[in-house]
């Protein structure tokens, strides 16, 4: 059995009630971070216990209202027709909550979590206030939406962004690390990516899901992209996989990147962090990998991709 075999998660092999993807520390072999993806139809309900993790409600294609036990009022997010098509507004749910989440036009929203100590309070994010991020330039370059990153929004552990890359280029590179708690030089940190394809099968234009040609093998949808983990040592995750929407990889360890958007196709992933490393400190620490690092030296000579930003304001960084 490789690493392909069990960090590779194809699109329904995770799913559990509700849920269209639903990853916990358990099933993931780790610690802290975890991921779900839930899906409503119109006027659908779901009760969240948060237990001991804390939660970000982000809304994939469609709005919803989150109500936290306690609150006086709910969240009312707008979200969006899909994550290709603008930022969105989302709620942090603490742990110990419970939380209702309903939808009257349903939708699909993916639901952040990390193992955490601290009981901070629910809040509201507003799209508006969501770091638009243009990282890298020429067929490096991509979007990064910067909604719960170290910097943006105050967590207890959770640390989540999302990505977006235009077709042809290359993501998540240099390839880097964040295995291993060295104090202002690298975090520790268990990733999962999670993927999906503008066009591709499973979800439609409009981030809606497309069951007339989804399927449960390869062949579902003509977008892909290909996602790459190498070891960072002896025995370590080992990982080169085409990735489809529904898609998720997990990382513990290991050199991630690059992820390649195929032309014509846009990939998008999130990203959700957490792990002994983000405590206190919660900072975002990464190690390039030495064959590669160079890479970055290349972009302050080249332009952006004009093709970004996809939408939202932006600020630059190389």
């Amino acid at each position: 059995m490789t690493d392909n075999d069990t960090h590779v998660l194809r699109a329904g092999a995770a799913a559990q009630g509700p849920y269209a993807l639903d990853i916990d520390p358990k099933r993931a072999g780790w610690s802290h971070s975890s991921l779900r993806v839930l899906e409503l139809p119109p006027g659908g309900s779901h009760s969240l216990a948060a237990g001991d993790s804390e939660w970000i409600v982000l809304p994939l294609s469609g709005g919803c209202t989150v109500h936290v036990e306690g609150e006086a009022e709910g969240f009312e997010l707008l979200g969006r027709d899909s994550a290709f098509k603008s930022v969105t507004d989302f709620a942090y749910v603490p742990r110990d909550a419970h939380a209702q989440i309903t939808s009257g036009a349903g939708g699909r929203f993916a639901l952040a979590g990390a193992r955490c100590e601290r009981r901070l309070p629910a809040r509201y994010g507003p799209a508006p206030e969501v770091p638009v991020e243009l990282r890298g330039t020429g067929n490096c370059s991509r979007q990064v939406n910067n909604f719960a990153a170290a910097s943006a929004f105050a967590c207890d552990r959770l640390i989540a962004v999302e990505v977006l890359t235009p077709g042809g280029n290359w993501s998540s590179y240099p390839p880097h690390k964040h295995d291993e708690h060295h104090p202002g030089v690298e975090s520790e940190l268990e990733e999962i990516y999670y993927f999906e394809v503008d066009g591709g099968g499973g979800v439609d234009g409009h981030g809606r899901a497309d069951r007339d040609r989804e399927t449960d093998g390869p062949g579902r949808g003509s977008g892909l992209g290909y996602h790459r983990v190498s070891p960072s040592r002896p025995g370590g995750t080992d990982i080169l996989a085409e990735v489809r929407t529904g898609d998720a990889v997990l990382i513990p360890d290991g050199w991630h990147g690059p992820s390649i958007a195929a032309p014509g196709h846009t990939l998008y992933y999130l990203n959700v962090m957490a792990g002994p490393g983000s405590g206190e400190e919660r900072e975002w620490l990464i190690r390039d990998h030495p064959d590669h690092g160079w890479i970055r030296d290349t972009w302050p000579s080249q332009p952006v991709d004009p093709r970004l930003p996809l939408y939202g304001p932006q600020e630059q960084e190389r």
